[in-house]
């Protein structure tokens, strides 16, 4: 078991991380705020407009119908947002293309390859390489594998990854066997050069 002074998220300062704990905070906190700053902005927008009907003193329970009316616009600004929410999703379907967009922009969807998998691919295609040896199609098929692991290592992610595991590991694993020494090299330089930073 990694403790937790040997987790890659507790290298960094305290203070970083006590504060991007309160910005994560206040992110997922964001939607409510907001509903509430709309209904509360719409409210007092549109209240001059109707203020003129509850003007006569009139009560109901004991309570001033500005307060009934106060609150009629509230729940409509929130019915409201409700609609347009109901219609985004259900008739519109937008949450869709917005989610293909947002595939699309992601280069770890398209063409690059996270850290992670790549150590499960790499190893899935050495065991391929070895079972498939006589195959030419396959042979041909792990050899774009290990180019394109190959360009991914030289990504700044990459080394960020290596440089995390070997912290949290105590070790100099994990061992790439696809790449050269002179690659090899090269990651472990960039490896270097990310921790000293």
């Amino acid at each position: 078991m990694v403790s937790e002074q040997q987790s890659g998220s507790s290298t960094g300062s305290p203070f970083k991380k006590w504060f991007m704990r309160q910005y994560w905070r206040v992110q997922q906190s964001q939607t409510i705020i907001s509903m509430a700053f709309w209904v509360t902005t719409l409210t007092l927008l549109i209240w001059p407009y109707v203020r003129w009907r509850f003007e006569n003193e009139s009560s109901f329970a004991g309570i001033s119908t500005t307060y009934f009316g106060l609150l009629g616009i509230g729940v409509t600004v929130i019915i409201l947002v409700l609609v347009v929410g109901v219609v985004y999703d259900v008739t519109f379907g937008l949450w869709r293309e917005h989610m293909t967009i947002i595939g699309e922009r992601n280069p770890f969807q398209t063409y690059q390859i996270s850290p992670n998998f790549a150590i499960i691919l790499l190893q899935t295609n050495l065991i391929l390489k070895k079972i498939a040896e006589d195959d030419e199609d396959i042979q041909r098929h792990c050899e774009f594998v290990d180019r394109w692991f190959r360009w991914n290592v030289d990504t700044e992610i990459f080394a960020r990854a290596m440089a995390g595991w070997k912290n949290i590991m105590q070790d100099e694993d994990p061992y790439l066997p696809n790449l050269t020494d002179e690659e090899r090299a090269k990651l472990a330089q960039t490896v270097r050069d990310l921790s000293q930073h």
